[in-house]
């Protein structure tokens, strides 16, 4: 019997390690929704660097905020949230923010 159950665990983790090599073999889309920031330069770094956490949505259903408030939501999701923005990326990222979604944006 409890070669029959070693036989069993062995089967089951050949099993779930098949399972998860499959899984990781799959490739992910994000929907299209989320790849709809307005156009301009920095459009691509915002991308980059932004939706790897959530979607283009969320940033332009967010009220428009001045530089200032751009400024500190950037630094708060890179350093309360632990995004991987460069720090040297802040300010281009803060600009087109800002540009394209802040107080004084085109509506």
């Amino acid at each position: 019997m409890k070669n029959l159950q070693q036989r069993s665990l062995v089967i089951v983790g050949i099993v779930l390690a098949s399972g998860v090599l499959v899984f990781a073999a799959e490739k992910f889309q994000l929907p299209p929704e989320t790849a709809k920031l307005k156009p301009g330069p920095g459009a691509e770094m915002v991308t980059a660097q932004c939706l790897l956490c959530h979607s283009a949505d969320y940033i332009s259903t967010q009220p428009r905020l001045s530089r200032t408030a751009w400024t500190a939501a950037v630094v708060k999701m890179k350093d309360k949230y632990g995004a991987p923005i460069p720090t040297n990326n802040i300010p281009a990222l803060v600009d087109y923010l800002s540009k394209s979604y802040g107080a004084e944006a085109p509506k």
